[in-house]
């Protein structure tokens, strides 16, 4: 049996960065990386596998760094820990043994067992696994009707992508008011839903699938709630994901009420000498400090980089206040994010807050050629100013505009201090010097502070 210092299951980007980072720091222990298949995906791209990429192998992604680096890599899935022995077993049949152990095992669609016909030929979802990606690639190719049901991220731009496709009819079908419901603000959220309907989906709010409609035993079509019936070809649900914790389970790892693995803030399980990271593990909210369930690669990479540097002893202090959770998509030429606290959550944990929004265009002066519009909006603490949350839509440098906002809420920095902050423009890449779109948003929530505290 081969002993190895670490052994990490899983390569997705939680494990990969794990493995690469740890590597870097610690060139001269033995590392393993297992995983299930020979090949695997970027997560957040595979919607766009099925127009703008046009191909599944363009979305590709593997632990080439980490073998770079002189890390071992396996494809056999794991069927066992033994954490008493500190072993496990491979489905070929293969031993290896441990000192640490990774668990970065990601999460799975969650399947729609509650719907009948779920189980019916041509019902698809949406794994992060290459393989099943590239059978559904394959299969919508001669698809003409089809139905997305879930409005998240996921849903939203595959059915967008589809819709592009001259020859297919996309229906979308999300039972919230809005799309994008759980990551933005009513505002938001409406923004994005009408941006949806002036694509070629024909989107549906507000309903449920009732059932999968099908003729032997093959797809035919969804009933939704208020009866109406939509013909369908194929059905493809993306309606959430869960950790993918079944070896957690086996081992005896304590798990959350959301089913994810327990850590610390080093990725520490109960377990000594067994971690977890990605979305596998849990997530705590940066202000509630209660379990979420926030799973993007960007806060699993952020994760798993601490781990691996604080694998063999902390040399990186933890400067997660909890899990921010920082989206942002584009829909039909408008880009869209968010960061933090919004009207919607901030309610549900009985926050305070004053929110600024200013708008105006992303370059100057706005008669450039492609000079598009740009709005920002944050939401403030009244009593210190701090920052909780913000969103940012128009232009692609929303994308960026959103990370400094997901910044300055990780340091608890003010409007106060944004009032302050130094920045670069040029007239081809930012909004004006004399209107800095994030200063005088700040500028806007300072007055209304004072107004409250008048």
């Amino acid at each position: 049996m081969k002993k190895y210092d670490v052994i990490i299951v899983g390569a997705g980007p939680a494990g990969i960065i794990t493995g690469v980072t740890a590597k870097k720091q610690y060139p001269d222990k033995s590392i393993l990386m297992v995983r299930e298949e020979e090949k695997g995906l970027v997560p957040c791209g595979i919607p766009y596998i099925f127009y703008n990429l046009n191909s599944v192998d363009k979305n590709a992604m593997g632990p080439k760094p980490f073998i770079d680096l002189g890390g071992d890599v396996i494809t056999d899935p794991v069927i066992d820990v033994n954490i008493k022995d500190k072993t496990i077993k491979v489905k070929s049949g293969d031993d290896f043994s441990f000192e640490k152990l990774v668990l970065a095992t990601g999460s799975k669609p969650t399947i729609a067992s509650f719907i009948p016909g779920f189980d019916l030929k041509n019902v698809f979802y949406i794994p992060k696994s290459y393989n099943y990606i590239d059978n559904l690639f394959n299969e919508l190719k001669d698809k003409k009707n089809i139905v997305v049901v879930g409005g998240g991220f996921i849903g939203a731009e595959m059915a967008e992508q589809l819709a592009m496709h001259s020859d297919k009819r996309i229906s979308l079908i999300e039972s919230e008011k809005f799309c994008f419901s759980k990551a933005f603000s009513n505002e938001l959220s409406e923004i994005a839903t009408e941006k949806l309907k002036k694509t070629n989906i024909d989107v549906h709010t507000s309903t449920l699938v009732e059932k999968v409609l099908g003729k032997n035993g093959v797809v035919a079509g969804v009933q939704l709630k208020n009866k109406n019936n939509i013909k369908a070809d194929a059905v493809i649900f993306a309606i959430g994901y869960k950790p993918n914790t079944e070896l957690a389970e086996k081992a005896g790892l304590t798990k959350n009420k959301v089913g994810a693995i327990i850590v610390d803030n080093y990725g520490r399980t109960s377990e000594n000498e067994i971690f977890a990271v990605g979305d596998c593990s849990q997530t705590l909210g940066f202000l509630t400090g209660r379990c979420d369930s926030i799973m993007l690669a960007s806060t699993a990479t952020a994760k798993a980089r601490l781990l691996g540097y604080n694998l063999f002893g902390v040399k990186i202090k933890n400067s997660f206040s909890g899990t921010i959770g920082i989206f942002s998509t584009k829909i039909n030429g408008l880009t869209m994010a968010a960061a933090g606290l919004n009207e919607k959550n901030a309610s549900l944990a009985n926050i305070d807050f004053v929110s600024a929004e200013f708008g105006d265009v992303d370059k100057h002066p706005g008669t450039l050629k492609g000079t598009l519009s740009l709005t920002t909006k944050l939401y403030v603490s009244p009593s210190d100013g701090s920052i909780l949350g913000g969103e940012t839509w128009g232009g692609k440098s929303s994308g960026e505009i959103i990370n400094i906002i997901g910044f300055a809420i990780q340091r608890g920095l003010t409007v106060y201090e944004l009032i302050s902050f130094q920045i670069g423009t040029h007239p081809l890449l930012t909004s004006a010097p004399t209107k800095p779109m994030l200063i005088k948003t700040a500028e806007i929530a300072i007055s209304k502070i004072k107004t409250l505290n008048k």
